[in-house]
């Protein structure tokens, strides 16, 4: 069955029963690595509270390369090695960064560039890309007087022997429970929640805000696609939750980092109808492309550019430090594999719908419905779809997506799309009290 081709207009009931108490199981499962998330706030603390990080300098002597932040007070510094891509990982407590976005981007000796952010409620990470091999050589945060602190990295440059010395190094002491490569620590957030609110028979709607904390995703003038994406996820989940129809939960509810294969965990442990991820894409080489582009997922891309998108965003996780050499793949077989046939004809009608809705209240790309494999959308029993809202390399599109006014319309046009899938006879109505019994 090809994965845009319309379903027919009944199934099987007994037959989607066994299958959906199947996949319950296998969500089940899954729940028992499942990672939540939980806010700041939850944990007491505010971003006001964390140590401050400002004026990041960049300095090179040689093959030894310095990066220097100033701290408001010293903090706990670890720092690992990781290949494929070649990047150093250093990792922090909470920081509130107030550091320019354009000193990120700086280069020199073995250093491309570097990135920085919240990665879980209590840790933040600075991932620095490496153009050659290089071993750090020191990473603290020294005292200064007044109680204030200054974080050092120095790197120095490498054979490529010497440097995968110092990759193994940090996959050993990963199996030892090393943080510096793990992902977030188990919390309870939206997950919790999920399954209190076991005995709600309303649709389920998980959105997910695509980047956040250590990875900003597109990021132009300074404007990063990890916040445009959060207020257009925040303000739709407030639309659908105004009608009191739908339950609605978010992968992330403020600027921290939440791994792809987690955001896949929160919707398939929630019972989820519908997996709605927000993206905003950037063509640095071409500006006068521009309009909003709805995707499915599928093991061929239907074009060289719904690749390359899909590429780029699979790669979320390495650009936050995590080691991805061995991700897993999910399990059951051929009976997972008739789920994910029927699951993607309903993201195919969902995402119909959507680009209807959303081509009679804004401008969509010349090419506006498109399928790719995506690992955000690889949930077997959750209808899945991601939504470019635009290109941020476009001035046109860039002003759009950080105007109020074109953010309610739009939203409204993505929640009318979404009533209209539930009401529609195609629907899989039912599917996530089915799965919660």
């Amino acid at each position: 069955m090809n994965d845009l081709t319309p379903p027919p207009r009944f199934l099987d009931t007994g037959l989607l029963r066994l299958r959906t108490r199947f996949v319950a199981w296998v969500a089940l499962c899954a729940m028992l690595g499942v990672v939540g998330i939980a806010s700041a706030s939850a944990n007491g603390r505010s971003h006001n509270e964390f140590p401050v990080a400002t004026d990041a300098k960049l300095e090179q002597a040689g093959d030894t390369v310095r990066l220097t932040m100033a701290l408001s007070r010293p903090v706990e510094v670890a720092a690992s090695v990781l290949a494929g891509p070649d990047r150093v990982v250093i990792d922090l407590p909470s920081i509130n960064f107030q550091v320019q976005p354009a000193a990120a981007r700086r280069s020199g000796g073995v250093v491309g560039a570097f990135r920085f952010g919240l990665f879980t409620a209590d840790k933040a990470r600075i991932i620095i890309d490496l153009t050659q091999p290089a071993i750090v050589v020191r990473a603290e945060s020294r005292p200064l007087r007044g109680g204030f602190g200054e974080l050092v990295i120095e790197l120095r440059k490498a054979t490529r022997a010497e440097f995968q010395a110092a990759v193994a190094k940090t996959s050993s002491r990963g199996t030892e429970g090393d943080s510096a490569i793990s992902g977030p620590n188990p919390s309870p957030g939206p997950v919790a929640a999920a399954q209190a609110a076991s005995g709600d028979r309303r649709q389920t709607i998980v959105i997910d805000p695509g980047h956040g904390g250590i990875d900003p995703g597109a990021v132009v003038a300074s404007i990063a696609e990890k916040s445009v994406v959060l207020a257009f996820g925040t303000k739709l989940k407030e639309q659908l939750e105004a009608g009191g129809r739908h339950r609605v939960l978010m992968t992330r509810e403020d600027d921290r980092f939440v791994p792809l294969a987690e955001r896949v965990a929160i919707a398939r442990a929630a019972g989820a109808d519908l997996f709605i991820s927000i993206h905003a894409d950037s063509l640095a080489q071409a500006q006068d492309v521009r309009g909003a582009t709805v995707y499915t997922a599928s093991e061929r891309a239907t074009d060289a550019e719904a690749a390359r998108l899909a590429a780029k965003e699979n790669q979320a996780d390495s650009v936050a430090g995590l080691d991805t050499s061995e991700d897993t793949q999910d399990v059951a077989g051929i009976l997972m594999d008739l789920a994910k046939r029927e699951t993607r004809t309903f993201s195919a009608v969902f995402a119909r719908n959507l680009v209807e809705k959303l081509g009679g209240s804004v401008k969509m790309h010349k090419v506006p419905l498109r399928s790719a494999g995506f690992r955000v959308l690889s949930a077997p029993d959750v209808p899945s779809v991601l939504i470019e809202l635009g290109y941020m390399s476009s001035p046109k599109d860039a002003e759009l997506l950080n105007s109020a006014q074109w953010r309610a319309q739009a939203v409204e046009a993505v929640a009318a799309a979404v009533e209209g899938y539930f009401v529609s006879a195609r629907a899989p109505a039912g599917k996530a009290a089915e799965n919660r019994r």
